[in-house]
């Protein structure tokens, strides 16, 4: 070997020598990202996934979905993973308006659930034989045609059965062209402010009948959309949410859909695509607001 190669091979060596990993820098570097990240996560938005079929038809089991933390100012409930320990305190306070779907917590246990907001701070508020009543007015319900709902793995059409007659309540159809689907009853509830929009309730049970209570300040009422198979706030029993939510137990606000799984995603790469349930994302989960007509008209 001759020396001008030697030379070269000596220096290549040293330059390899030199090269080492700076691993201080870059678990400095992970540890921005991680707190970037958790800081979006815990001040800006969120994913969150549907579990249960409790705010059926709206949401489905499979449904993901993006949950702004802003809209109602920030508390301990707001950051990921309920790092912080509870309190009462909340940056930049908003109330929900009626209608939204909200991330309340549940009073003891750090276990997101999903509602929607029915009753605002100081009104009065009850349920009679399933109908919501505000301040003394019944909470307008209107007969709807059974909606359609395509049956699959996370789609079981299963609404329990009948306490009074103990029959298994199946509400499933099969269409012309042999796809079943699911076809509860279904009716159209629309708040004071307007906010409308499709709930099922199709037996008598207990929690048809609450309450009255007068909402206290910095609390809301929460129910299911699938009213007869909703914890929510008509439950004192430790599934549910035990009354009105305070405030700052209320960790964002469900905004829109971004994809939604029909159970059958497995190992296999075909089935990521095959499983999507194609028409639901991009859905906004924001109520639509009926036309209450003029002031004299209402009246």
């Amino acid at each position: 070997m001759s020396s001008a190669s030697s030379a070269v091979t000596d220096t290549a060596d040293k330059t390899k020598k030199k090269e080492k990993i700076d691993w201080l820098s870059e678990i400095r570097g992970l540890a921005v990202m991680l707190l970037a990240v958790l800081g979006f996560h815990s001040f800006i938005a969120k994913p969150f996934y549907i579990p249960s079929e409790s705010m059926l038809p709206n949401l489905l089991v499979g449904d993901r979905l993006v949950v702004s933390k802003y809209p109602y100012g920030w508390s301990w409930a707001s950051i990921s993973f309920h790092l912080m320990p509870r309190g009462e305190w909340r940056i930049w306070p908003a109330t929900p308006e009626y209608g939204d779907i909200v991330i309340p917590v549940h009073p003891v246990r750090d276990e997101d659930y999903i509602k929607r907001v029915v009753g605002l701070p100081g009104d009065t508020f009850e349920v009679r034989g399933g109908q919501i009543v505000i301040d003394g007015v019944p909470v307008p319900q209107e007969v709807e045609p059974p909606l359609r709902i395509p049956i699959d793995a996370n789609m079981r059409c299963d609404f329990g059965g009948d306490p009074r007659t103990g029959m298994p309540l199946d509400y499933t159809a099969t269409l012309p062209d042999g796809t079943q689907v699911c076809e509860p009853p279904t009716l159209r509830e629309t708040l004071p402010n307007g906010a409308t929009y499709l709930i099922i309730d199709h037996k008598q049970q207990t929690l048809d009948d609450f309450g009255p209570i007068v909402i206290p300040e910095g609390h809301v009422m929460v129910m299911g959309d699938n009213r007869d198979h909703s914890a929510d706030s008509r439950a004192y029993d430790p599934s549910g949410l035990m009354g009105p939510v305070p405030l700052e137990n209320v960790g964002g606000r469900a905004e829109f859909i971004t994809f939604s799984l029909d159970g059958t995603t497995g190992f296999n790469p075909v089935t990521w695509f095959t499983s999507l349930r194609g028409d639901r994302a991009w859905s906004t989960l924001r109520p639509a607001i009926a036309d209450r007509g003029t002031e004299s008209e209402r009246d």
